[in-house]
C-alpha cells in the first residue's frame, strides 16, 4: 500500500476523533446536543464551517467555538440544516388537506406541532391550509427549532420575492383554493406574510435531542429532520411525538424517512402511506 493511500484513512479517522470531541465540547459548554446527528452530513458541514472561519483543523474551530460564543452562534447553521420551502412536497399537503383536516375539523380545538421548523416555511404553509379549511381560528401552531436565527426569520414571515413563484406553484399543486398572493404583501424585493396568520402561531426554541414534550397536540409534522439523526436520536424524537399526540393523533414525516426501525413503530398505523402520514394507534 502506498504512503498516500495509508495517510487518507488515517486523516479521516483523525477528523472523526476531532468531530466527536467537538460535539462533546459543544454539549458541555452550550447544552446543545448534536452527538447523535448523522456523521456523514456533519463531516461535510463542519468542513464548510472550517473554511468559513479559516481554521486548518477541526480542533482549531473547536477552540474558537468554546472561547467565542459569537462563533458558536454563527456555526449553528452548520450543525443544523436550514433548507425549506412553502408547501414542500405538495402531495403531502394535499393529503393533509383532503384526508387529515376533515377529521381534525370534528375537533373543538386543534394544536399542531411543526418540529424542526427551520425558517418557518412549513409552519406558514400549515397556517394557510388551516385558514382555507376554516380551522385556523380554533387552532394553534407550535413551530420549534434549535436555531435562534432561523426562528427569527420564521417568526417574521418575510421571504425573498424571487422564491414566491416556486412557493405559489407548490401551493396550487397542494390543492390551494385561492392564490398565494392573497396571503402576503410584496415590497422592496420581499414578501411579508399576513400577520393574521401569525396570531395563531407560536415560535419557540426546542431540541429533539434534549428537551421534553411541552404540550398535547392533535398533529405533529416533522419532515426531513429525522434523516439527519442516528437511530438512537430518531427513536427519542419519535418517542416525543408519540407522547405529545392525543389518541388517534397524526404524525407526518419526510418522504425519505420511516418509522420502521423505531421501537415505537407498533404504536402507529399507516394513514397515508405514500405521503408518510401515520396515525397513533
Amino acid at each position: 500500500m502506498s504512503e498516500g493511500r495509508a495517510a487518507a484513512p488515517a486523516a479521516a479517522r483523525d477528523f472523526d476523533i476531532e468531530l466527536r470531541l467537538l460535539l462533546e465540547a459543544v454539549y458541555l459548554k452550550y447544552q446543545h446536543d448534536f452527538r447523535h446527528y448523522a456523521y456523514a452530513s456533519l463531516r461535510r458541514r463542519m468542513r464548510q464551517a472550517m473554511e468559513r472561519f479559516e481554521c486548518r483543523t477541526l480542533s482549531e474551530l473547536q477552540g474558537r467555538i468554546l472561547h467565542e460564543p459569537e462563533v458558536f452562534a454563527a456555526t449553528l447553521q452548520y450543525f443544523t440544516v436550514q433548507v425549506s420551502e412553502m408547501f414542500r412536497d405538495p402531495p403531502y399537503f394535499r393529503a393533509l388537506r383532503e384526508r387529515v383536516l376533515p377529521i381534525l375539523q370534528t375537533y373543538p380545538y386543534v394544536k399542531l406541532w411543526v418540529a424542526g421548523c427551520s425558517t418557518g416555511e412549513e409552519a406558514w404553509s400549515c397556517a394557510i391550509m388551516l385558514r382555507e379549511s376554516g380551522l385556523l381560528d380554533r387552532a394553534i401552531i407550535y413551530a420549534t427549532d434549535i436555531n435562534p436565527v432561523a426562528l427569527e426569520t420564521a417568526a417574521a414571515g418575510v421571504y425573498a420575492l424571487d422564491r414566491i413563484a416556486g412557493f405559489s406553484a407548490n401551493y396550487l399543486a397542494a390543492g390551494g383554493t385561492g392564490s398565494l398572493s392573497d396571503y402576503y404583501t410584496a415590497a422592496y424585493g420581499k414578501a411579508m406574510f399576513d400577520k393574521a396568520l401569525r396570531a395563531q402561531m407560536v415560535f419557540s426554541d426546542h431540541s429533539l435531542a434534549t428537551d421534553q414534550v411541552f404540550s398535547e397536540v392533535e398533529m405533529v409534522s416533522c419532515r426531513n429532520v429525522l434523516i439527519y439523526f442516528d437511530r438512537q436520536l430518531q427513536a427519542r424524537a419519535i418517542g416525543l411525538f408519540h407522547d405529545a399526540l392525543v389518541p388517534r393523533g397524526f404524525l407526518g414525516i419526510g418522504s425519505k424517512e420511516t418509522l420502521r426501525y423505531s421501537p415505537r413503530a407498533g404504536s402507529f398505523e399507516e394513514f397515508a402511506a405514500q405521503e408518510r402520514i401515520y396515525r397513533k394507534a
